[in-house]
């Protein structure tokens, strides 16, 4: 019987300025664009809202500016059902702004990005300290790197100690303390991020990540003390990392490739509130990467986030028989 999961949030919130065009500039080239858009976004905030959209209760910790994309992108999440009473304004700085290459071709859509974290990086050990005893009433904690890493380990260490799953989305790749990985129960990287964390290649074949690869970044992670190791492979689904090998999820493909931001981001939230609301870890799998086939359908990060009536309609309309689709009631 599935219930209703209570989920906390702590991550980024970014304006997104998406700029469209046929051919990515070279270095010192220009190029005429096709459109341009601004889109709230953010790890975070698109996680939180995806969890949100698909029937969980769901808090939000980060930071904003005082300026209309600060009050935008809290007014967005708000309207989605995420509690932001514990995100922090502060006018002294802006709100944190990604900038969207989107390169569209007759062969879809690539991305990409380059966050400059204003806000993000403002909020401080002292502004997350009533969660050292609060964070046990929580189902599930999830993190990204977008956030100060004193931060991010901190909430961490409170989350494993109350006996809370963490879920460690790792984007931005870049260098992690030690004290981090041992409190994360769930590790989700790409391809690139898995690589860039181990110094290992995952090198690509027509059917997937090669399997030796694989099993060597696997072994490594592990090495470091975390639990489970889900790999998104983009096109090629996600792959479960296990000792004896890898179990491949396939990726659920959509008519048209609009646009692949937050693509990582909804598979993640849909993932968590799957398997926190009673979901085995295959049947969330299954439930995120049909929430994350859509997201890709449509432009934007927050905005092309979907519902779970959304995600349910495409499980039936794939004939999804990994599980009792009614069961999903108990998230409405």
């Amino acid at each position: 019987m599935l219930k209703k999961p209570r989920i906390l949030v702590a991550g980024s919130f970014v304006m997104d300025l998406i700029a469209a065009t046929r051919r990515a500039p070279q270095s010192g080239q220009t190029v005429v664009g096709l459109s341009f858009h601004t889109a709230p976004g953010g790890k975070g905030a698109n996680q939180a809202v995806q969890c949100a959209r698909l029937g969980a209760d769901v808090t939000m910790i980060g930071c904003v500016g005082g300026d209309s994309f600060g009050q935008e992108l809290l007014a967005v999440a708000g309207s989605a059902g995420v509690d932001v009473s514990h995100v922090k304004v502060d006018p002294t700085v802006c709100t944190g702004v990604g900038h969207v290459l989107l390169e569209v071709t007759e062969h879809g859509a690539q991305n990409r990005i380059t966050v400059i974290p204003g806000a993000n990086f403002a909020i401080t050990p002292a502004d997350v300290a009533w969660l050292e005893s609060e964070i046990g009433s929580y189902d599930m904690v999830l993190l990204q790197l977008e956030l100060t890493m004193e931060v991010t380990t901190r909430i961490a260490a409170w989350a494993h100690a109350a006996g809370v799953p963490v879920m460690l989305n790792p984007a931005p790749a870049v260098p992690l303390p030690d004290g981090l990985l041992p409190h994360v129960t769930f590790l989700t990287p790409n391809e690139q991020e898995a690589a860039a964390m181990t110094g290992l290649p995952l090198r690509m074949e027509e059917d997937g990540v090669n399997e030796e690869d694989m099993k060597q970044t696997a072994a490594a992670l592990r090495e470091k003390g975390v639990e489970n190791i889900i790999i998104t492979l983009g096109g090629h689904g996600s792959a479960v990392v296990e000792p004896e090998g890898a179990r491949y999820v396939p990726c659920v493909r959509m008519p048209h490739v609009a646009d692949p931001t937050a693509a990582g981001d909804s598979f993640v939230g849909a993932f968590c509130t799957g398997l926190t609301a009673g979901l085995t870890q295959e049947q969330a799998l299954t439930f995120a990467s049909h929430a994350a086939a859509i997201t890709v359908s449509r432009m934007g990060a927050i905005p092309s986030l979907p519902t779970l009536e959304e995600v349910r309609a495409l499980l039936i309309e794939r004939d999804c028989r990994s599980f009792d689709l009614r069961e999903l009631d108990a998230l409405n």
